[in-house]
């Protein structure tokens, strides 16, 4: 079957997208399903349908935060310029949930459109928005593009950008390799979040368990915001070392629950035992997108720890209907 979907079957997907009678684990695997599409589709930008998007779009009317959340998500790393209006629109919507609002601004930043002054205006406005989660995630956005901007006229910059992971990282990592600066920076309440979250990708290209455990420090961090990104940066290294903490945030019941949700998809991404007992532990959290994290980390364990097992390939489950 062509990687590139027709018609049929991006709206079958969007259906199963947006049908509350089906497990949200298999939800999730359909969008990602939706995500690869667009992304093994047209490489070109120019010639980048909005199918996918509006596909997608369609999911951030459900009640679920957890869900809506990981739509936006998928939007900002799909490198597709038709996510654009839809972004800003849950951007600027006051009565959204603060960490879907979160996501739909980081995701504009990572949409990299420095010359857009409609993403410009948003991410202005909401940069003082009362909800920290969501101006500080605007300030790093703007602060991002404005990187961009700069870099831009820099051709010795567009050809050596070396990518050690394939997301599209909300900061640029630092070029210092010292795991002892980077963790001063990474601490340092002073400075900016975005110069923090270099340090903390620059930690995260390094990998080593010192800089596992360097990472896990951030947890002590003020901001939940980047609380929640220092748990993002560990289920992308997948490091046991990082359990312990892991464990211990996801415990904490008066964390933020952006945090929370988090530190159980890392749990997921890790797959062990261990891991899976935490998580089991927590799915009948009060706090709904906990219960649903945990819900969805279980399933990615499952894909973690069996090679037949196809976390982001909902396809295969309506090829017979819609081929």
């Amino acid at each position: 079957m062509s990687t590139i979907a027709d018609g049929k079957t991006i709206e079958k997907l969007s259906s199963m997208l947006i049908d509350t009678s089906l497990p949200l684990k298999l939800r999730f695997r359909i969008l990602f399903t939706l995500k690869n599409l667009d992304s093994q589709g047209q490489k070109n930008q120019l010639e980048k349908t909005s199918d996918v998007v509006e596909a997608i779009s369609r999911a951030f009317n459900d009640t679920s935060a957890l869900l809506k959340h990981e739509c936006a998500y998928c939007l900002g790393q799909m490198d597709n310029k038709n996510a654009i209006t839809k972004l800003i629109q849950v951007l600027n919507d006051s009565n959204e949930d603060a960490m879907v609002r979160h996501e739909a601004g980081e995701a504009l930043g990572a949409l990299g459109c420095f010359d857009n002054q409609d993403v410009i205006d948003a991410l202005t406005k909401q940069s003082q928005n009362p909800r920290a989660e969501i101006s500080e995630t605007c300030q790093i956005a703007l602060d991002r593009l404005a990187w961009l901007r700069n870099m831009a006229s820099n051709e010795l910059f567009s050809n050596s950008i070396e990518k050690t992971y394939l997301t599209i990282d909300p900061a640029p990592a630092l070029t210092l390799t010292t795991i002892d600066e980077l963790t001063k920076i990474l601490l340092d309440e002073n400075r900016s979040l975005f110069e923090r979250y270099r340090a903390l990708f620059a930690l995260r290209n390094i990998g080593s368990d010192e800089a596992v455990l360097a990472i896990c420090e951030g947890f002590q961090a003020s901001s939940a915001l980047f609380r929640h990104e220092i748990a993002f940066v560990l289920g992308q290294l997948q490091s046991i070392i990082s359990i312990p903490a892991l464990r211990q945030q996801l415990s904490i019941l008066s964390e933020n629950y952006m945090v929370r949700h988090e530190c159980a998809e890392t749990l997921g991404s890790i797959g062990t035992d261990e891991c899976r007992h935490i998580l089991e532990t927590y799915l009948n959290d009060k706090e709904r997108v906990v219960r649903e994290s945990c819900e969805v980390a279980l399933d990615i364990s499952d894909y973690v720890n069996s090679a037949d097992f196809q976390y982001c390939n909902g396809l295969k489950l309506v090829e017979s209907e819609c081929c």
